[in-house]
């Protein structure tokens, strides 16, 4: 614990007024959400010209709809040591360079049965193993922590948190705008323009000037639309296997815990418990579509969520609900696949997608499509999205043969409210 609290009391560089000098190269991305955000940000730093089309407005997709947990990868640490890690590194870097929009709480993973009990060792084990610093916390301090938790036998401490599911990615939207990146919301892809088998440009509508469509030339593309990315990749002729998983959520009023609570099991449906401001959210459900458009949470997915958190919280379900919400993962891997020139369904050991990667990848579509100049970002997590974005920038300078370095770990992010106060774009 000592070296995490070393890493969050050393303070981060103000973010440059400006980036390094332009380095000629032009690099548009598609999806105006936390990724896309990231992306730009880290992108501008390193002296590429950046232009950001969201066909809503920023932050309206995925992004702006889950609970908001800052992973310390606790949750994955039992099935997937490497993921785990990285969320935890990850959750430092962010509470360190972002912290006015994250509660460090912490968190518990209590458990509520003798099955769950069972599961506290190998639970620990798979913590420390990814560098997670969980250590056992008796039920009475608990209890005594969080008073309104219903009978717990055993618990765990691990050092979970929350933000703000609009201001996190509206940070780097900040930076990346100051640094002079064109964002562009309310701007649909229609089309692309592909030649010789390059990349050329990216045909946008403009929804707010009566659907006029505009030509953005760029040296490289990248599809960072999320659950929407396989329908950005058939405008291109570019098969993406992605999956939109979507998710619900129900938020009540009245802040009933103050840190995070998560059941100590492998992770299933309706098992954390997320505080922000003055509301309790308990999340979320699973499930795969072909759509990721419009989708409302069922009422058979609310009243699931509703006796989950009273096993967790007596009384939950006595108290006014705040909304219910529902939001699609773009999670990695397809639920069909080419037999020849047709597609059929494939078989999905669990129907509600969690077997589906939560891992994030790189789709090149100079290797996979014969599209030079063009890539998708498949997967992740919120928590991730600044590690996302070095990856995908390191793999575009590669690509254009330029060479950079990744910096936003060493600078805090302006306000949020940058974004809005002008400047350039």
């Amino acid at each position: 614990m000592e070296a995490l609290y070393d890493e969050l009391n050393a303070a981060p560089l103000p973010m440059p007024a400006c980036s390094m000098k332009k380095n000629g190269y032009h690099i548009c991305i598609i999806g105006g959400g936390g990724t896309g955000g990231a992306l730009a940000y880290d992108l501008a730093l390193r002296g590429f010209s950046v232009t950001v089309l969201e066909k809503g407005e920023l932050t309206s997709g995925t992004t702006g709809r889950h609970h908001g947990q800052l992973h310390c990868g606790a949750r994955y640490a039992y099935g997937d040591r490497n993921i785990a890690r990285e969320c935890f590194e990850e959750s430092v870097i962010l509470s360190r360079i972002a912290g006015s929009c994250i509660e460090y709480n912490g968190g518990f993973f209590v458990a509520l049965t003798d099955e769950e009990a069972d599961f506290e060792k190998a639970f620990i084990e798979g913590c420390l193993e990814s560098g997670i610093p969980a250590r056992k916390v008796n039920k009475e301090k608990i209890l005594a922590i969080e008073p309104r938790l219903g009978p717990v036998k055993t618990g765990v401490f691990v050092p979970d948190g929350t933000f703000d599911a609009f201001r996190l990615p509206m940070m780097f939207f900040s930076a990346a705008k100051l640094l002079g990146a064109r964002i562009m919301p309310w701007h649909e892809v229609v089309g692309f323009d592909i030649a010789n088998g390059r990349m050329q440009a990216v045909i946008a509508r403009d929804l707010l000037a009566g659907g006029r469509e505009l030509r953005i030339e760029a040296d490289y593309v990248i599809n960072a639309s999320g659950a929407w990315a396989g329908k950005i990749g058939e405008m291109a002729g570019a098969d993406i296997p992605v999956t939109p998983a979507p998710g619900a959520m129900l938020a009540v009023k009245g802040r009933l815990v103050d840190r995070v609570i998560s059941r100590m099991r492998p992770p299933s449906d309706g098992d954390i418990l997320v505080p922000q401001r003055g509301l309790t959210i308990i999340g979320s459900t699973q499930r795969v579509t072909d759509n990721p458009d419009g989708i409302l949470p069922t009422e058979a997915e609310i009243e699931f969520l509703k006796a989950k958190a009273e096993e967790m919280i007596p009384g939950f379900t006595n108290l006014p609900v705040h909304a219910a919400w529902a939001a699609a993962r773009p999670l990695a891997g397809s639920r069909k696949h080419k037999v020849g020139n047709t597609v059929e369904s494939a078989v999905i050991e669990d129907v509600e997608g969690r077997s589906l990667s939560r891992d994030f990848m790189i789709l090149d579509h100079a290797a996979n499509d014969y599209i030079e100049g063009f890539a998708t970002i498949l997967g992740g997590k919120a928590t991730v999205l600044r590690a996302m974005a070095e990856k995908t920038a390191n793999f575009i300078s590669s690509a254009l043969h330029i060479e950079s370095e990744c910096r936003t770990a060493s600078y805090s992010l302006p306000s949020w409210r940058e974004y809005f106060r002008g400047g350039r774009s």
